[in-house]
């Protein structure tokens, strides 16, 4: 079941977008090293726009989540930061 952007929420569309992408990639739903749904994928899935997209993107390379290849897309990282927890 997808999570819903609420759109109520004191924190922006990008922001809550970057947080349930993140829950999904530390749950295993985006396998590490695999490739994220292209931006109008994701655009629709989530019912925001393209830059909304991109900004979450942003904050997800910014915690070193995910990696942007020119032209081929964003990636999960091979190892995720802070994964050995304890």
């Amino acid at each position: 079941m997808t999570e819903k952007i609420n759109p109520g929420a004191a924190a922006y569309h990008y922001e809550q977008l970057a947080n349930i992408l993140e829950r999904k990639i530390r749950s295993g739903a985006f396998a590490l090293g695999s490739r994220l749904p292209g931006e109008m994928l994701l655009s629709q899935e989530y019912g925001v726009g393209s830059n909304t997209v991109r900004r979450a993107l942003d904050i997800l390379r910014e915690r070193k989540l995910v990696v942007t290849v020119r032209a081929r897309g964003s990636f999960v990282v091979e190892e995720l930061p802070g994964s050995s927890e304890g």
